[in-house]
């Protein structure tokens, strides 16, 4: 399976085989968390066979099941932490469906299990995400157009509209897709693109913004462009 195709194939599970990971899987997890943790920046920790951090109060009405491995994410705070996050977290997440295991973002239904992970001075846990074998592989979920988040029209690059088609794919906070993608122009012969986050009430926009930007730059295929 591509990244593409992983994109195109990844919804969240909350329920799980109980099975270990392959030592394999998780060999190839571990390399990734380790180049992850030295571009983004973070503390991204797997922890295996643990089943506590989902079996509290709030991970009852997240109805999680057989979540007993998963992602710390992690690392020293910033403003743009959870925007970090998002984005490398979201590396790994379609890494892992590529090796055919399943992923659900968690942002308040765990427990912080104390001796299970690492916090070095000034770090700060962002959120987990699960992993492991799913007992189904998700659902969809309806998505807004391509219109209603960019500007993309027959006068914007094909590559654009495609990075956008790609961002709505994007898993976000319940499903609420609070970001924009803005065609800007060219600058010094490349390409100008800015994404913004919306306003929730849920919250979680940083982290969302931060995945949304991975997808786009997976659908577009295009490195001739620059954030602004």
């Amino acid at each position: 399976m591509t990244i593409q195709e992983a994109i195109e194939a990844r919804h969240s599970v909350r329920a799980y085989k109980d099975q270990p990971l392959a030592d394999e899987v998780a060999r190839r997890l571990e390399e990734e968390i380790a180049v992850v943790n030295q571009k983004g920046n973070l503390h991204v920790q797997l922890i295996r066979n643990e089943p506590k951090a989902f079996q509290g109060t709030m991970a009852k009405y997240g109805k999680f099941r057989n979540a007993n491995n998963y992602l710390v994410m992690a690392g020293k705070k910033a403003e743009d932490l959870d925007e970090r996050v998002g984005y490398y977290g979201e590396h790994l997440v379609l890494l892992a469906q590529t090796l055919g295991l399943n992923t659900c973002w968690v942002g308040l239904s765990y427990s912080k299990v104390p001796g299970t992970y690492v916090l070095d001075e000034g770090e700060k846990i962002a959120c987990y995400i699960a992993i492991g074998y799913g007992e189904t592989q998700g659902v969809g979920h309806k998505i807004k157009t391509v219109e209603k988040v960019s500007n993309a029209s027959d006068n914007t690059p094909s590559w654009f509209r495609k990075g956008v088609e790609a961002a709505l794919l994007a898993p976000t906070a319940v499903n609420q897709q609070k970001f924009s993608f803005e065609y800007v122009g060219v600058k010094d012969g490349r390409h100008q693109v800015r994404a913004k986050k919306g306003f929730s009430m849920i919250g979680y926009t940083q982290m969302d913004l931060g995945i949304v930007k991975y997808h786009f730059e997976i659908g577009a295929d295009n490195t001739n462009f620059d954030w602004v």
